[in-house]
């Protein structure tokens, strides 16, 4: 801990450490404060005379325990467990040294006791596996970048790519965007001159510029990731919908790929993908006249589908 911290700071942060470890003693206070044993001792005779029950026992077990009675100050998060937090509702619990882990046992201790009790049983046999195609990124690292979005601040990362290779990187972080379980980063790079969509699970650490920057005007981060996301796979795709932007959008999901106006009764769809007949049959689903114009094989994936139903009609 920094030694600038004031002592009101101080006093909390043993307040906070003696309820997460219950038997904590002076001398591992101190280790945490950075301060003496004799100073930690004070900080907690300073609790005491709050009025707040600091039970202590002496010998090999004993150390400092919050003794019943106690009125809980408001929740204090940092944050990086706020972001752990989100994580956690997104993805569920990890181990115990996450600082997932720390937020909710904070959130358990201001629980009544019979329901703080049961919820933390349940956390001890409950734990959601990971999808294994998904990394979970850095708390404190996707802390950070969070902050230096939301603050508008430039920033240079170390990425790591597709060839294991880690380079820094200069950008503008437009958004960070979580779909599907995995977090992205959408982006201006400096490097490309040209927007990217970086996986925040592939981030080494990050530090700011100083330099600010602005967004562009009506972003919407979730539907460029989307879009991204449906370009660079094996079958690049082109499609002519009968029908206007707006139309489509109302039905067609922004994964399927960008929009691009004909006309007023005409839309263009660019995509990619590496399963043509999964496509066609996405592209069944509208209703609305449409032209396949490339490729070969999502037309053809076209035709077999359209005669599978056929014979199905028929069969039935």
């Amino acid at each position: 801990m920094a030694h600038d911290v004031s002592p009101t700071s101080r006093t909390l942060t043993v307040l906070e450490l003696i309820q997460n470890r219950p038997g904590i003693t002076a001398e591992q206070l101190g280790d945490k404060l950075g301060v003496s044993e004799r100073a930690a001792r004070r900080y907690v005779a300073i609790l005491r005379e709050a009025e707040i029950p600091i039970e202590s026992a002496r010998g090999p077990y004993g150390g400092y325990r919050v003794g019943r009675g106690l009125r809980l100050p408001p929740l204090m998060f940092s944050t990086t467990e706020a972001l752990g937090l989100v994580m956690a509702v997104l993805e569920g619990p990890r181990g115990a040294d996450d600082p997932v882990e720390s937020a909710l046992g904070k959130i358990i201790r201001v629980l009544p006791e019979p329901i703080a009790r049961s919820t933390d049983a349940i956390r001890k046999v409950s734990a959601r596996a990971a999808d294994p195609g998904i990394r979970t990124p850095d708390p404190a690292v996707t802390a950070a970048l969070v902050a230096a979005s939301t603050e508008r601040r430039r920033i240079v990362l170390d990425y790591t790519f597709g060839d294991g290779g880690t380079r820094p990187m200069e950008v503008d972080p437009w958004a960070v965007v979580v779909r599907r379980g995995r977090w992205y980063l959408l982006c201006w790079s400096h490097a490309k001159e040209a927007q990217r969509v970086l996986r925040v699970d592939r981030m080494a650490g990050m530090e700011e510029t100083g330099a600010e920057f602005c967004v562009p005007d009506d972003l919407d981060p979730l539907a460029v990731v989307e879009e991204h996301l449906a370009m660079g796979w094996k079958h690049a795709i082109e499609v002519v919908i009968d029908a206007s932007v707006d139309d489509i959008r109302r039905c067609l999901p922004r994964s399927m790929g960008r929009l691009e106006p004909l006309s007023d009764q005409q839309t263009r769809l660019i995509a990619s993908t590496d399963d043509p007949y999964w496509y066609a049959l996405q592209l069944a689903a509208l209703n609305t006249p449409y032209r396949i114009v490339s490729p070969p094989e999502l037309q053809q994936a076209s035709r077999d589908l359209a005669r599978r139903l056929l014979e199905a009609s028929t069969s039935a």
